[in-house]
């Protein structure tokens, strides 16, 4: 009953949210809360849910916001590829936002992802990339200086350091490995993405590996769930198939 009493909510809130405009502000929590006669639990548990995927959005002090879903950048994991280029693959335009490039000092952790000496220098790349002026993903990239300095990234750099590395050619890059899980976001992310702290993220954290075996850049990558969406192919094991 009570998952029933919570999809009947989540429906009954998309039914306001389809008649709202893009961007129009909607009805604050206790107004909406008293319209569809539920508690303010149940209402900001469904909230939640469209937030994720993306109908709403919501901004802390300011209101909740409609956005309609738009274009999902979709994609299978098993080749590493940009949000540039995938967006580009379904005509999604997309943008950066805040860009910050600096010259950092690896902490110890940092300087054993990359296997170099602690407190060695390294370049700190952090971005925010948005669709139609909304930001959808955080972007973190550490690299030793002597595979990228922050003067080689040009005017216009477009937020792929993935692109970047391969389009300069050097070093030659390999694989990746790559941890995937779900995360509540902290005040600093919360901030670049314009959301509620403690919202649901997707994170990505990965190292690129050069063809030698070197690990040339080490991320993480923070991706609004209700823009994104991933899968793998899995084929079935060769035991199984012997088993036929």
């Amino acid at each position: 009953m009570e998952r029933k009493s919570t999809n009947n909510l989540y429906k009954r809130l998309q039914r306001i949210i389809e008649k709202a405009k893009p961007g129009e502000r909607l009805p604050s929590e206790p107004a909406l809360s008293k319209e569809l006669n539920v508690s303010r639990a149940s209402l900001r548990e469904a909230m939640r849910a469209l937030e994720n995927e993306g109908w709403i959005r919501r901004r802390q002090g300011v209101g909740t916001f409609a956005l309609h879903p738009k274009k999902i950048i979709e994609s299978g994991l098993e080749v590493l590829e940009s949000i540039e280029t995938l967006a580009e693959r379904i005509g999604l335009p997309v943008s950066m936002g805040l860009l910050k490039i600096e010259r950092c000092i690896a902490k110890d952790s940092i300087a054993k992802k990359l296997d170099i000496p602690k407190n060695n220098e390294v370049t700190c790349v952090t971005r925010v990339i948005n669709v139609e002026s909304s930001p959808v993903a955080f972007l973190e990239d550490i690299l030793p200086i002597d595979i990228l300095l922050e003067e080689d990234i040009p005017v216009g750099f477009s937020g792929s350091i993935l692109d970047l590395l391969i389009k300069r050619g050097k070093p030659m890059l390999g694989n990746s490995k790559c941890e995937i899980k779900a995360i509540t976001a902290d005040d600093l992310i919360a901030n670049a993405l314009d959301i509620q702290r403690d919202d649901a993220l997707l994170q990505f954290t990965s190292i690129l590996y050069s063809v030698y075996g070197r690990p040339v850049d080490y991320s993480k990558s923070y991706f609004l769930p209700g823009y994104f969406r991933f899968h793998v192919v899995r084929n079935i094991s060769s035991t199984n198939k012997l088993k036929q």
